[in-house]
């Protein structure tokens, strides 16, 4: 399916369907000036006078006449190189001549490229069923038919599904699926870009944006583009994107995301104090409960260390540290590197410590097992009771 501004360069630049597009008159009209009759013949080379009658049955005998012999059409019956519309003289009623409107398309002369292919849709888990959509995002798709709009809507919990996990492969195809089912919806067109952004593919993920923006209306999505020109090694696109009137507008989470962008491009342009600046009111004037707190007070903090301030960005990399209860960031280990703690994983010490055939390593074999029990005199198991019974009865 083409946008919105794919039909509008395709109906600028194609003729109409009913014939060649008319030529703008001085005077506004639309139709070509007519001959005034007194002094300039008619195209076929009669003369208004000479044709008799008035313009309206004179006229139409001399273009029968004039027109079609200025035109080098033929005579036949059947109107062959007449104008689209004329029948030729005793030719039969209903039949046009090539090129006009009706008939099958190699009639007209119109032949339509192959189409390609219809692509396999990747299956959808069975546990989806489109209910757990956002309720918005359902308000849109009331464009589509019901089994439309309930198979996209099930394509677009599996984008939301597949990008937490991290499969970023399937993700891509259950939008793409959902593009092509409902390529004028613009959180599906949305969605796409999402998945073109996390895939590091920021043209297209810009150009999908830049499509949603056009549908909605909306500009919400302007964090996001100028993030996709400063991926493009455009900052200074994305600095000019944050200074439109548009951005003003935008909520304050959408403001938030835009200023994290925008400090990012003054760090490309070698501009640090500047990149501190951008983040310094809002995140001083944010608290650590409304949304957006962790990244912002992350990205300030990786400012302020960037501008050589390491004692406040580790003051700030603690608050997001606190914020920070969805785990979106790596504060903690930031922090970590600041006082110069070493953070190990400790399980996969222990898995590079086993052997590969499952083995113990060596050394392991020294550690006491569960099913035995050392004393002083030298590891002798639980087993020696009845050895020291046998001994007692021996005596005895």
């Amino acid at each position: 399916m083409t946008d919105s501004g794919d039909r509008g360069s395709r109906d600028r630049g194609a003729p109409r369907p009913g014939g060649p597009r008319r030529t703008p008159r001085v005077d506004g009209s639309g139709f070509p000036p007519r001959s005034t009759g007194r002094g300039s013949p008619r195209r076929g080379g009669g003369d208004k006078r000479r044709g008799g009658g008035d313009e309206r049955h004179g006229g139409r005998d001399e273009r029968r006449g004039g027109r079609d012999e200025w035109r080098g059409a033929s005579r036949d019956r059947d109107g062959a190189g007449l104008r689209s519309g004329e029948r030729g003289r005793g030719g039969p009623r209903g039949r046009a001549p090539l090129g006009s409107r009706g008939g099958r398309p190699e009639e007209r002369g119109v032949f339509h490229r192959d189409r390609p292919p219809r692509v396999r849709e990747p299956e959808i888990p069975e546990d989806i069923d489109g209910r757990e959509l956002d309720r918005a995002v359902w308000t849109e798709l009331r464009t589509l038919s019901k089994d439309n709009a309930e198979g996209v809507a099930r394509h677009l919990v599996a984008v939301s599904r597949f990008l937490v996990e991290e499969d970023l492969d399937r993700a891509l195809a259950h939008a793409q699926t959902a593009a092509r089912r409902a390529g004028r919806v613009a959180a599906v067109r949305e969605a796409l870009g999402i998945v073109h952004h996390r895939r590091g593919e920021w043209a297209k993920a810009l150009a999908e944006y830049r499509t949603a923006r056009r549908l909605s209306g909306s500009d919400h999505v302007l964090p996001q583009m100028a993030d996709c020109e400063r991926g493009l090694g455009r900052p200074e696109r994305a600095i000019a994107l944050a200074a439109a009137p548009e951005a003003a507008q935008l909520s304050r989470q959408d403001r938030v995301e835009l200023a994290i962008v925008v400090s990012g491009a003054r760090r490309d342009l070698g501009q640090v104090d500047a990149a501190v600046l951008v983040l310094r009111d809002l995140a001083q004037s944010t608290r650590p409960q409304q949304p957006g707190a962790a990244r912002l007070y992350y990205a300030y903090a990786d400012s302020l260390l960037a501008a050589g301030d390491q004692a406040a960005a580790r003051e700030w990399f603690s608050r997001a540290v606190d914020a920070d209860r969805d785990l979106e960031t790596d504060a903690a280990d930031r922090l970590a590197e600041l006082d110069g703690i070493v953070l190990v994983d400790l399980e996969d010490e222990l898995a590079g410590d086993r052997a590969p055939d499952g083995e113990p390593a060596e050394g392991e074999d020294d550690l006491p097992r569960d099913d035995e029990e050392h004393d002083g005199g030298g590891g002798q198991g639980v087993r020696g009771e009845p050895d020291q019974e046998q001994g007692d009865r021996g005596e005895g």
